[in-house]
Order: C-alpha cells, then sequence, then structure tokens
C-alpha cells in the first residue's frame, strides 16, 4: 500500500535503519534553551516522534512531508551562533514549509548528525519525486497506521469506527458495517492492506462524477474519444484543440493499457483526470512564465516584502536572516533591509527604535547572494532604508560590491542613458539598490569616466534633486568654508541606478520634475486617498513611474492591508509582512502564483498605458463586465479543524470572496453540511457580476460552521480571474500557511458570461 521504492528503502538504507532505532540528540532554540530529547523515524518512513528519553513516552514532532530541506549546522543562524558549545558539524537544520519555525538539533557525533541529514533528505526527495496515486496511497497509509491503534498491520471494526471519525465522517454504523464486511474478503474479521484499500474506495465513490460521467458515455461504461471530445468542449470549453488534448489525456490518465489502444477513458480515468492537475482550476498554461517579459519594470505588479529581516511582530520580534531566505523562496523580488551603524564599525539591520533583535548587514547581504535567484532569476530589488554614519556607509558599499560582486548592477546597461525603466528579461539575475542618491542618472553617465569621488557642495546638491531630508543632513567641514560633507557617502550613492529615491509632492510635482529612474513610497493611508482623491492621475503615474506601498507604522503586530485596492491604481510594489499568514496574504500569493512563481506579473493594458483613462473607484467603457457561475457542487477529504478533538466532526460550508475595483468586490457562501467532512455535497450556485475582471481575484474558502462563535478555517485556494478554468474542476485546497492539504479538495462547476459592453 506505501509507495514501493519507500519500503523498500526503509529495509535496506543504512541511515533509515539507524534512524528507525532512534538517537539522543541536542534540541537548540535559543543560547539558553538546550535540551536533550529522543529522536526515532516511525516504521512508515514518514513521521519523526520525540521523547524526552529513550524508552520515554513518545509523541510526533514532525512529518516528512512538512519538511522542505536540511541545511548543514554552518547554515544555521542559531547553531552558528553557537559555534563555541557545539561542533557545527554535528548540527544541522530541518526547515519545514511555510512559516512554522525551523528545528535545530546537534547530534552527539559528526556521523550522527549525517545519518540524519542524509536520511531525512532522502525522504523529502521520495516524497517530493511521488506522482498522484503514490501520494494517495501514502495517504491511505498514514490513515491505516493512525487507525491501527495495537499496531498489529490489521483493523478490527471498532478500530475502522474511530478511524472514520478521525477522518471526518459520520455514517451509519449498518452501513459502515456492511461496506467493513464486502472489503473484508479474507473473512479474518478485520481489513488488512488491500482490503483497508477497497473499504477506502467504497467509502469515496463519488457519485456525482458518476452521474456526469454516464451523461456523456452511451453505455455507461467508458467515454469513447468523440464522447470526451464532446464533454472538453462543451463542458470544459477547451476549444479547436480538444481532439488532441483529449487523446493526451487518455495516455495520461486511463490506467488500462487496453483502454489507452482503444483510445477510450473509463470511470476511473475520467475521475485521475478530474482530480488531476488537468482537471484543476488553475489554467496549467499560467504556471510557466507566459508573459511579455520585455516591458518596462513600472509594467508588472512586483512580489515585495516589507521589513524582510522580521519573523513576527513589529516591536519586540526576532530579526532573522531567515525573512530573506523565506521571502526570496516564495518569489519575493523585493526586499526591504533597515540599516544603522553596529558595533566594531559592522553596520546592522534591524526595526530602529524598538526592542527587535539585530543582525549584521553583511550577514543579510551573503544570504540575499545565495537565495536571490533560486527561486525566479529575474531582477531583486534591495530597498535600502539607510540610517548610518558616513563611516558605515562606506562599510555598507563596500560589503554590497564584494559580497554580490556581479551579481550587483551598479551602472546603467550598457554604459548608455535610456529613456525608460529597462525590463526584468533585461536585468535578469542583477540585483538592483534602491535608495538615496547624491547625482541623477544622466550626471552619472556623464561622470563615468572619472576617477575622482565627486566633493559636493550644497547648492550642487540643490540642483540635482536632492530630498528635503537629505539637503538637511549635510555636515559643515572642519574649516567652516562653503565646502561642505554631505551625510550620503558617494560610493553608496553611486551604487543605486534605476531606484532613486524621492520624496512624493504631486502628481503634477512628479511629472514636472522627476525622471523615470526615480521611485516614490507611499504609507497605506496615503496611497488608499490618493486613489479616492485623484485615482487616474496614480494609474498615469504608475505607467512610468515605479511606486512602492508599505504597511501601516500602526500594525505593530506586523498584520496585512490588502494589497487588491493599490494593484487597482496599478501600484508596482505593494510590500507586506510575509510573516504574516491570512486573507490579505492569500490574495498576494494568488495573484503571484502565475507566470512561473517569478515574482512579476504583467499589469493589463489600461494600467499600462500612460494616456489611461481608467479610475479604479469609477471605471468605465470600453470594459466589458462578466457574469461568473459558480456551482459548489461537492468536497472531499476536508481535514479536522482541530486535530485533538476526536468525535468532533466538521460541518463545512464554502465561501467564495471576489477582490477586484470596489464595485465588483463581493462574497456569497453556501449552506453548511452537518457533521460531513469527508465527502460533503453542497450542489449549490453563486452567481456574481464582475466589470473589470482583469483585476478581479477569487479566493474559495472552507470554513466549519459554528453557530456559537465565528466560523472556523479549514483551507482556501486563492487565483486570478485570468488564470481560472471554466467547467467542472476541482480545487485543491491549501493551508492558512500555504501548504497542500492534499488530498482536501471541493469540486465545482464554473462558468463565465460575457455580457455586452456597458455605457458609460
Amino acid at each position: 500500500m506505501m509507495a514501493s521504492l519507500l519500503q523498500d528503502r526503509l529495509t535496506t538504507d543504512q541511515d533509515l535503519l539507524m534512524m528507525q532505532e532512534g538517537i539522543l540528540m541536542r534540541k537548540v532554540r535559543s543560547k539558553s534553551w538546550k535540551k536533550l530529547r529522543y529522536f526515532r523515524l516511525q516504521n512508515d518512513g514518514m513521521t519523526v516522534w520525540h521523547a524526552r528519553q529513550a524508552g520515554g513516552r513518545e509523541k510526533p514532532s514532525f512529518s516528512i512531508s512538512d519538511v522542505e530541506t536540511v541545511r548543514k549546522g554552518h547554515d544555521s543562524e542559531l547553531l552558528r551562533g553557537l559555534a563555541e558549545d557545539f561542533p557545527l558539524e554535528q548540527g544541522f537544520t530541518v526547515v519545514f514549509h511555510g512559516r512554522r519555525s525551523n528545528l535545530d538539533l546537534v547530534a552527539n557525533s559528526v556521523e550522527e548528525a549525517q545519518t540524519w541529514m542524509q536520511g531525512l533528505q532522502l525522504l523529502v526527495d521520495l516524497v517530493t519525486s511521488m506522482d498522484q496515486q503514490e501520494r494517495l496511497d501514502q495517504w491511505l497509509s498514514d490513515w491505516f497506521q493512525r487507525g491501527d491503534k495495537n499496531q498489529d498491520g490489521r483493523m478490527s471494526f471498532e478500530e475502522v469506527q474511530r478511524l472514520l471519525h478521525l477522518m471526518n465522517v459520520e455514517m451509519d454504523q449498518e452501513y459502515a458495517f456492511s461496506l467493513f464486511q464486502t472489503a473484508d474478503i479474507s473473512q479474518s474479521g478485520t481489513l488488512e492492506g488491500e482490503e483497508f484499500v477497497q473499504f477506502y474506495k467504497a467509502l469515496t465513490k463519488r457519485n456525482e462524477v458518476q452521474e456526469l460521467f454516464e451523461n456523456f458515455s452511451a453505455d455507461g461504461q467508458k467515454l469513447t474519444l468523440l464522447e470526451f471530445v464532446d464533454f472538453l468542449q462543451e463542458e470544459q470549453k477547451e476549444k479547436d484543440y480538444a481532439p488532441d488534448l483529449a487523446l493526451e489525456l487518455i495516455n495520461c490518465h486511463e490506467p488500462s493499457d487496453s483502454g489507452k489502444l482503444r483510445h477510450v477513458l473509463s470511470m476511473d480515468g475520467f475521475l485521475s483526470y478530474l482530480c488531476s492537475k488537468d482537471g484543476d482550476i488553475f489554467n496549467p498554461a499560467c504556471l510557466p512564465i507566459y508573459q511579455d517579459m520585455t516591458q518596462p519594470l513600472s509594467h508588472y505588479f512586483i512580489n515585495s516584502s516589507h521589513n524582510t529581516y522580521l519573523v513576527r511582530d513589529q516591536l519586540c520580534g526576532q530579526s532573522s536572516v531567515e525573512g530573506y531566505i523565506r521571502a526570496l523562496k516564495r518569489g519575493c523580488r523585493c526586499v526591504e533591509v533597515d540599516v544603522w551603524d553596529g558595533p566594531s564599525g559592522e553596520p546592522v539591520v534591524y526595526h530602529g527604535h524598538t526592542l527587535t533583535s539585530r543582525i549584521l548587514f553583511k550577514d543579510v547581504v551573503a544570504t540575499v547572494a545565495e537565495y536571490a535567484f533560486q527561486t525566479s532569476d529575474y531582477p531583486l530589488i534591495l530597498s535600502l532604508e539607510n540610517h548610518c554614519s558616513w563611516e558605515q556607509q562606506q562599510t555598507l558599499a563596500q560589503h554590497l560590491t564584494e559580497i554580490l560582486g556581479e551579481q550587483l548592477l551598479s551602472t546603467p546597461l550598457d554604459g548608455l542613458l535610456p529613456t525608460q525603466l529597462p525590463s526584468p528579461e533585461q536585468l535578469r539575475g542583477k540585483i538592483l539598490v534602491k535608495g538615496k542618491k547624491l547625482e541623477t542618472l544622466e550626471q552619472d553617465v556623464e561622470d563615468e569616466d572619472e576617477e575622482e569621488e565627486p566633493e559636493c557642495d550644497l547648492e550642487q546638491q540643490q540642483g540635482s534633486e536632492l530630498e528635503p531630508e537629505l539637503q538637511e543632513s549635510f555636515l559643515q567641514s572642519k574649516d567652516k568654508k562653503k565646502k561642505l560633507k554631505p551625510i550620503l557617502c558617494p560610493a553608496l550613492s553611486a551604487l543605486v541606478v534605476y531606484l532613486k529615491s524621492v520624496p512624493f509632492h504631486s502628481f503634477s510635482h512628479s511629472k514636472e520634475n522627476y525622471h523615470f529612474y526615480e521611485i516614490s513610497s507611499f504609507s497605506e493611508s496615503k496611497a488608499r486617498n490618493l486613489i479616492k482623491e485623484a485615482g487616474n492621475e496614480f494609474v498615469q503615474h504608475n505607467t512610468w513611474q515605479l511606486s512602492r506601498v508599505y504597511p501601516s507604522g500602526l500594525r505593530t503586530d506586523s498584520s496585512n492591508y490588502n494589497p487588491q485596492e493599490l494593484w487597482n491604481a496599478g501600484c508596482q510594489m505593494v510590500a507586506m509582512n510575509m510573516q504574516t499568514a491570512g486573507l490579505e496574504m492569500d490574495i498576494c500569493d494568488g495573484l503571484f502564483r502565475q507566470n512561473g512563481v517569478c515574482g512579476y506579473v504583467l499589469k493589463p493594458d489600461f494600467l499600462r498605458d500612460v494616456q489611461s483613462s481608467f479610475h479604479p473607484e469609477r471605471p468605465i467603457s470600453p470594459y466589458k463586465a462578466q457574469t461568473l457561475l459558480v456551482q459548489v457542487i461537492s468536497g472531499q477529504q476536508l481535514p479536522k479543524v482541530n486535530n485533538t478533538k476526536e468525535k468532533s466532526i466538521v460541518d463545512p460550508l464554502v465561501k467564495v470572496e471576489i477582490f477586484g475595483i470596489h464595485a465588483d468586490t463581493a462574497r456569497q457562501e453556501t449552506n453548511y453540511v452537518e457533521n460531513n467532512g469527508f465527502n460533503p455535497y453542497w450542489g449549490q450556485t453563486l452567481s456574481f457580476r464582475v466589470l473589470v475582471p482583469e483585476l478581479a481575484t477569487l479566493r474559495f474558502v472552507v470554513k466549519d460552521y459554528d453557530w456559537k462563535s465565528r466560523n472556523e478555517f479549514i483551507g482556501q485556494f486563492t487565483l486570478p480571474w485570468t488564470c481560472m478554468k471554466q467547467g467542472y474542476r476541482h480545487i485543491h485546497l491549501l493551508s492558512r500557511d500555504g501548504i497542500s492539504l492534499h488530498p482536501a479538495s471541493i469540486f465545482v462547476y464554473i462558468s463565465i458570461r460575457e455580457e455586452l459592453e456597458i455605457e458609460s
């Protein structure tokens, strides 16, 4: 039942055999919290349990499917700080998906550390490479292990009843017993491996899919090639290429070789198609990089992070390079670095004037150098908030130049003065610094051949459109003559090329005084007010110049705002507190899930046209309204909200939310289904009218109804309207942290109807 390759490795691989015996290791949470724990890989090869000592009461520590990777001790920020206490070679870090804290462990020897690092990575690789069927087999194996309470390799009816509760199933006892007896082919009164699989299949029979299959199948046994083509064209809205697609899908999903040869699809093959990526609501054509990447940077929404170094709140939270690793791994293309004078001449990164901890700037730059292009090779922007003295600014410039090397863009492309911002394609593999600058780009290009450092006097600085706060921050030199020494160090200033920070006064001021390579930052409230007061001007401004929006300083808990309303005005860099899960991050993740998760999404054409008449608050023609019908049909294997309540079963409902321009923002929900998280059926249709679908984002969220308090979150999936497929589709749910809840899903029918052009 378990994926056979994993089973083979568990009995032959020396590292995995040692891990199943168990080992004492030191679990490290901080410099003061270092405790011995006994860790052991369970016989299923999928979970690691721990106890206070060997032979002690064990409890689950983590599942292999939750692990993203395993790092050496040298790569652990925490273990490096304890290098005097433990040899780094004996340490390693288990890194989890999502926002779960890393697990730092120290073994008793280098050999033991190697055993666990190699073994864990092997298991992670095996799980990652599993196909759809293998993942389902593994999921079933996990449930069998949980249900087989006395671990004798078979399940009695009492154990099956308990398992049904764990799996969120409320079922008539007689019906459950009849399914049990049918599956018990050996008539032993218990279910063993394959018998349990048959029991599960009977339990999960999809009557609604069977009915759909029979609607298109003449004999109710199979879909011929022509019948399947009809289904793809009529229901799935697959246009002209449906015959080719039908052949491809049969070859991929039909389990029987004879069916493949005869070009027919059985019910099992049909269900396999509907549950696969091919039957997903997210259009697979939008998964790779599919957009034009040769337009100016200002024509893209850019995945951006606020106070990237923080992994918790804004007042007392921990600063960590882990914040940068997580942001960069999820495709973020603009990270923030708040840098201040540190001890021993080394600048530090932290949230100034707060109790947040501090990390070295050079460690941040080294982390950025390592992870910048692991997820996306399109340009990364370092938003530098510089609070350093002249001397430590020179150190900043030195670290950026020496550590980033060729990755750092320090001169204009080809040494030429452009007329617009370069494209993501032109800047591939480059890191750009956003910050304050002494000169204009034009002066930079003119001065490129001069080797002397510019000595700036105040008049010259004012002539080059220096920010007011910079103009105030000049120190008079010792001789108190006219020559003044700027606080901004020329070496650091020179590293800012296309992203010169300037204060915003008004849109007319920007148009008259600023250049395309200058960028203004706006607080969320300032940006919102500008959208209300001058929405069309903001849209036009964002066609040629970049804007960065950041959360209110009052969000000390690292909460987020809704990025959608800022995207509606074409704001490119809407910075999010990525450490905080929730609705707002779901919307952000939803938009950037497309285009290869590269962190750049091309804005709709009406947000790229400098003459655009679009106003996000008052959209007028030629935008065509569309009506969306969502039939919420059924749910599959929904997880429990609270795993500690063994007997509680969820009462699920589905809420469909649309976020876009103000007039399009809406939410509707189904009724709840009582006591059924395993295969609830709703069969309800929700209807939405949308004026500007190009800007709409859809969020499907499943909740557990609770009449006494707020409905509890079960799972969600968010995607852009433009990436949504029509027809019968499965929506595979994600946790609050954005991690797959496989095999939890909801089954829907999506239909979009275009209305006639709206009169203005």
